[in-house]
């Protein structure tokens, strides 16, 4: 059994609160950029988030894209899970995010995103790779690089 690539030190005296996130690379029809999601604290993500009780990664990553993008969209390979531990000074509180890679196939926008907080943004795949805070979105973005 291979071991997930994991991001950020797990430290023996900290509790970590578990939060399962799902998240999708979505490329533009040349596959040159992929578009990121701008929290309100400045930090970049993949598009995506927790997969809440009772969905599983497929249907949360279509609600995720829907509130987040107004998109809804067909989801392609599966890239992997990725473990993260971090702090969160928004939630003053300590998480361990697996977190599971997809790419997205194809994509409409239906709608206007419904969380109308973040700032949306298409970026060349190199520089994405740059701006990502999260370790484990930064490899699924380098792993879905090497397959296209």
């Amino acid at each position: 059994m291979t071991k997930n690539p994991t991001f950020g030190q797990k430290e023996d005296q900290i509790t970590y609160t578990t939060r399962l996130g799902v998240y999708a690379i979505i490329p533009d029809a040349k596959h040159e950029k992929i578009i990121l999601v701008q929290a309100p604290n400045g930090s970049w993500f993949l598009p995506g988030g927790e997969i809440e009780a009772g969905e599983d990664h497929l249907t949360a990553l279509k609600r995720e894209l829907l509130e987040e993008l107004g998109f809804t969209a067909t989801i392609g390979q599966y890239y992997g899970q990725a473990d993260e531990y971090f702090y969160s000074s928004h939630r003053d509180q300590h998480f361990y995010n697996p977190a599971y890679i997809y790419q997205v196939t194809d994509f409409k926008q239906d709608q206007s995103p419904l969380e109308d907080f973040n700032q949306l943004a298409w970026f060349p795949v190199d520089e994405a790779i740059t701006k990502l805070k999260r370790g484990s979105h930064q490899w699924g973005v380098q792993a879905w690089k090497k397959s296209h």
